[in-house]
């Protein structure tokens, strides 16, 4: 599976296989971290017209067979630099997220690097812990996703 698997820089026909992944409800749920409301289009595309024209944003889809399977981000938070991913359901537990993940570390060379996840995504703690991620420490956010603060880890990259 993994030598099936690309990186590639973000295009506007991939937005709308974005638009479908972020609408699903339990991706919304276990992210936590999300848009005040996932099936607004026009605020999603604003989103991505920002971090499209962001030149301190890496923005990458993960392919898998030519497929759009989710997105990588690296970008500024907090006066951290970060790192944040989003798969397709469909495309949970086959072990994309942690070799596109591998693959989007290795062009991005910069450390330290952060990634932020609800202390109950633990598939995402996993994919995080399997590239190099350690856990830094404990926040606590409004998690629009769930309609509520909850905490969340903080993991760093050295």
């Amino acid at each position: 599976m993994k030598d099936e698997i690309r990186l590639r820089s973000v295009m506007e026909a991939d937005l709308p296989f974005l638009f479908a992944y972020q609408l699903d409800r339990e991706a919304n749920y276990m992210a936590a971290f999300t848009a005040k409301d996932p099936t607004d289009r026009e605020a999603f595309e604003a989103k991505w017209a920002r971090i499209l024209g962001d030149e301190g944003v890496v923005a990458r889809v993960v392919l898998v067979k030519g497929k759009v399977a989710g997105s990588f981000l690296c970008f500024d938070m907090f006066g951290r630099r970060q790192v944040g991913y989003w798969l397709g359901r469909d495309w949970w537990g086959r072990g994309i997220a942690t070799a596109g993940l591998g693959l989007f570390l290795e062009e991005v060379g910069e450390r330290p690097l952060y990634a932020q996840v609800a202390y109950d995504n633990y598939g995402s703690l996993r994919v995080l812990a399997k590239c190099g991620f350690e856990r830094w420490g404990m926040e606590r956010g409004m998690a629009l996703g769930r309609g509520e603060e909850i905490d969340e880890v903080v993991m760093i990259l050295r």
